[in-house]
């Protein structure tokens, strides 16, 4: 059966694809849940709508995480926290402090999700993270842990 997709649907597809999907997945699952609805002529016809402003809407995201990667690249933050003898960390610095940080610095809102860190910062110095803006812009700043 050939659905046009209303939502993002994972493994499948974005809002506004035409997807060809078994019978009993479109009649039990996606439909009813709102999910998807089946291709007729005036349905394929609104979904290419949804794929031009969902192209024109990605293309306006992508340009603004381009600014903001511009701003905050190469950036050096500076993170205080409370630390012991020989520079340990009591606790760690995560995403969320980091983010704060980069708010503090730039003026600009950063989501703690997109700040790609693989795990806590638990020891004082210099640390190279990445902030993921968009899914193809991505920016390296520099996090500095004092000890306070």
């Amino acid at each position: 059966m050939k659905v046009v997709l209303r939502t993002d649907v994972e493994n499948l597809g974005k809002k506004g694809d035409l997807c060809e999907v078994a019978d009993g997945y479109a009649r039990n699952y996606l439909v009813p849940r709102g999910l998807a609805m089946q291709a007729t002529k005036g349905v394929i016809a609104q979904a290419e709508s949804m794929r031009r402003s969902r192209s024109a809407r990605d293309r306006r995201e992508r340009e603004a995480a381009e600014a903001i990667a511009g701003r905050l690249g190469g950036q050096r933050v500076t993170v205080p926290a409370r630390a012991g003898e020989g520079g340990k960390l009591f606790g760690s610095v995560g995403t969320a402090d980091i983010a704060s940080a980069i708010a503090a610095l730039a003026g600009h809102e950063v989501d703690r999700r997109t700040v790609v860190l693989d795990e806590p910062i638990k020891e004082v110095g210099e640390t190279e993270v990445s902030i993921k803006l968009h899914a193809d812009v991505v920016a390296t700043i520099t996090v500095e842990v004092v000890a306070e």
